[in-house]
């Protein structure tokens, strides 16, 4: 069977999407709610080309092509109904891809990560960090206006970690100058950032009394951002804020631990179904319409696959090593 994209001719095998044959030819069309080899509906129109014969608008990820097919994957217009889609999907994700403290501290410091180890009573290799950021012999924490303690996220509960203080004790506490530095992680500040935005009284409350580390630390960060394919496709749309409020009420908090080490946010969750249709009676839907929501029943939990981490398009499963970015979760 031959069909053409953007005048391509394109040999379509049996059984293959139209998605699934352009990017056999190295045509790049996007996509959230698919994945290879996996079970998949179309829900998000990331994907979506033109039938020239009807004007159609389609999802390449489920249309399965007939001979002859003229199929439109480049012009403006199918761009513009793209962009859109990604745009609805952004409000209906509430998350920090960066932690805000680590975002804006002008020596590049990883206050996450230092903070991480000080939570666990990894001093060293809080120290480690700090050396792999600041210039020695001097640290000027008392110099600095502390960008990172006024976009911290526990200011918007009570009072925001004391971050330079945390620094000062720990470079009083040890002799910095003998300790092997950990080079920080650079954050690429080309790569769209996604905001989770205001707490509400609720999540407030439930954040209060449940962080209690040394630090207090949220640790906001999303685990699963170097995989997340819609930030990745947002930067490359060169979208810089979201166009949209987030819609999402899904509280943050609302961190699980499904088995081993797979942790599952819902507030990150757009809803692709990905987790559903691949895990027999485990991920299922809740309500219906704008509603609807992806969740996992306790009952179910076993039944789940830690590999199902590597289908979700944006983080919102994800496999966790640091428990530190998932202190707020409901176990």
């Amino acid at each position: 069977m031959q069909i053409t994209i953007d005048h391509k001719n394109i040999e379509v095998l049996n059984g293959e999407t139209i998605l699934e044959a352009a990017r056999r030819y190295g045509i790049e069309i996007p996509s959230m709610c698919y994945a290879q080899n996996a079970e998949h509906k179309s829900s998000c129109m990331v994907c979506a080309v033109r039938n020239m014969a009807n004007g159609q608008i389609i999802p390449s990820c489920t249309t399965l092509p007939v001979d002859g097919m003229q199929i439109e994957s480049e012009t403006e217009e199918i761009k513009q109904i793209r962009t859109l889609s990604f745009e609805l999907l952004l409000s209906d994700h509430r998350a920090d891809c960066e932690a805000p403290c680590s975002l804006v501290c002008p020596h590049g410091l990883d206050v996450e990560h230092m903070l991480y180890f000080y939570d666990h009573q990894k001093y060293k290799e809080a120290c480690q960090v700090i050396k792999g950021a600041f210039p020695l012999p001097e640290i000027k924490c008392d110099q600095c206006k502390a960008p990172c303690e006024k976009a911290c996220r526990r200011g918007n509960i009570d009072e925001p970690v004391s971050i330079r203080k945390i620094i000062k004790e720990l470079v009083n506490q040890f002799n910095i100058a003998e300790i092997n530095p950990i080079e920080n992680r650079k954050i690429d500040k080309k790569m769209f950032q996604s905001r989770l935005g205001r707490f509400n009284d609720k999540e407030r409350q439930h954040l209060k009394e449940h962080v209690n580390t040394d630090s207090r630390c949220l640790h906001c960060a999303c685990a699963g951002k170097s995989d997340c394919k819609l930030r990745t496709y947002a930067t490359q749309k060169s979208i810089k804020r979201p166009k949209y409020d987030v819609s999402s009420e899904l509280p943050v908090m609302n961190k699980v631990l499904v088995t081993g080490k797979l942790w599952f946010e819902q507030a990150k969750c757009i809803r692709c179904g990905l987790c559903v249709y691949n895990s027999k009676n485990g991920f299922t839907f809740k309500d219906r319409g704008f509603v609807m929501q992806v969740y996992i029943p306790e009952e179910n939990r076993m039944n789940v696959n830690e590999e199902l981490a590597t289908l979700c398009p944006t983080g919102a499963l994800y496999l966790e090593n640091n428990p530190a970015s998932a202190s707020t979760g409901n176990k």
